[in-house]
């Protein structure tokens, strides 16, 4: 893969990462998807910001996104639960409450991966990707499968400043223009 056009070399960025699972069942002992997620954004350099559980309800992952947004030391969600097609499955509704773009070929992305895997299955996942002032927010399916996928195949290169032709870390420093003050400082 070749470097940036001007020849200079671009550095990795460490992206200070929040995992959240959103599960009415899963506790710390048993969030597997969670734990290999942490696992894997900090093997790759990147800082785990926070970890917790979310209920399956709509208001309280809204409520826990908005925290993270505020935050100054989270760039990025990753959310595990809460994609499928049940009642208590409300995790794209939710964060779809809380974007003000969402990133549309993510959730493409993954079910084209996925569907290499799991096949017409995929079609169950309400996968979904997004940027709140200036967080980048992605909602996964809660299998610790679906996460490796994820991650391996998707977010690590976006999440990585090194990443040619483009990646998501180039754009941070832009994600706030519409947002008074939010720009350049």
């Amino acid at each position: 893969m070749s470097g940036p056009q001007d020849g200079l070399s671009v550095a990795f960025l460490p992206v200070k990462i929040a995992v959240m699972t959103v599960s009415d069942s899963r506790t710390e002992a048993t969030d597997a998807s969670g734990a290999k997620l942490a696992e894997m954004l900090r093997a790759d350099g990147h800082e785990l910001a926070d970890k917790r559980i979310v209920r399956d309800d709509a208001d309280a992952i809204v409520a826990a996104l908005r925290e993270h947004i505020e935050n100054p030391e989270v760039d990025c969600v990753l959310a595990t639960g809460g994609t499928g097609l049940t009642g208590r499955d409300v995790t794209p509704e939710a964060f779809r409450r809380v974007f003000d773009k969402e990133i549309d070929g993510f959730g493409e992305l993954f079910r084209w991966l996925s569907y290499e895997k799991i096949g017409t299955s995929t079609m169950q996942s309400r996968a979904v990707g997004g940027v709140a002032e200036g967080t980048y927010l992605f909602a996964l399916p809660g299998s610790k499968g679906a996460c490796t996928d994820a991650w391996t195949d998707i977010l690590r290169h976006q999440l990585d400043a090194r990443h040619k032709p483009c990646n998501l870390v180039e754009l941070m420093p832009r994600l706030r223009e519409h947002i008074p003050g939010g720009g350049q400082d």
